[in-house]
This record gives C-alpha cells, structure tokens and sequence, in this order.
C-alpha cells in the first residue's frame, strides 16, 4: 500500500526560472512521510520523537511547475533492525517528475542511539512495505 499526497504548489516555492526550486522536494517528502511518523509519535509531539532522517536523496526526472498539483506517492522499501528506508515519487500532470529516498533512524535521544523496530511499530509500517 502506498500513501498518497495531493501537493497544490505555492507561488513562493518557485525559483527565478519559473518552476518549483529544487530545495522544496525536501519539504514535501517530509510532509508527505507524516503518516509513518505517527506510527511511532502519534500526537508529533518533538518531546517524545523517535526519528532522525540519516540520508535523503533526489533524482529530478523533469521541471515542476507552479499552477498544476502534484501527487506525492510513499512506501517504504525496507525495513531493517532499526531502520527503514522511505521511497517517494512525484508526479504532476501524470507524468513522473522526480523521486527520492530517505533512511530513517529509530533513535533514542535519551541515550543518544538507535533502537530496533519492534512490535505494533514493524506491523504498522510493514502496510507500506514494497519489495
């Protein structure tokens, strides 16, 4: 199962050549990730967060535009002991415009180090999972 995201770009996050500057995807991934979050913080509270991102990454396939929404689809790719990794792909007008990848940490701020993924957390995000 993948989660899907409607996006309707904002005027502000276009670049000086007219389309959505490169540095917005980030943000969108993000928001687009909020689901899974959940799973492990459900009220993201920052007091109680589990997470840390480790590596993102983006291929940009071709422009996105201002004025067209744009549908961010997410499933994760695997789950490890205390990671798991998070694919996304952006579409606008049906096309595929760009896709990204993030590794993302089960992390214990009090003890500075990450914590396997265990029990309701790995049945929740095995929903997600795609091989």
């Amino acid at each position: 199962m993948r989660l899907e995201l409607t996006i309707t770009p904002r005027f502000c996050e276009t670049d000086a050549l007219g389309h959505i500057n490169n540095t917005i995807l980030l943000q969108w991934f993000e928001l687009a990730r909020e689901p899974l979050f959940k799973i492990f913080t459900p009220d993201l509270d920052p007091k109680k967060w589990r997470l840390i991102i480790a590596r993102s990454e983006i291929d940009f396939l071709a422009q996105i535009h201002y004025g067209e929404d744009v549908k961010v689809e997410t499933y994760i790719s695997n789950i490890g002991n205390s990671s798991i990794s998070v694919e996304h792909i952006v579409f606008q007008k049906g096309n595929k415009v760009a896709k990204g990848k993030a590794a993302m940490i089960h992390f214990n701020y009090q003890i500075q180090k990450s914590v396997r993924i265990e029990g309701i957390e790995r049945e929740e995000l095995s929903k997600y999972l795609e091989k």
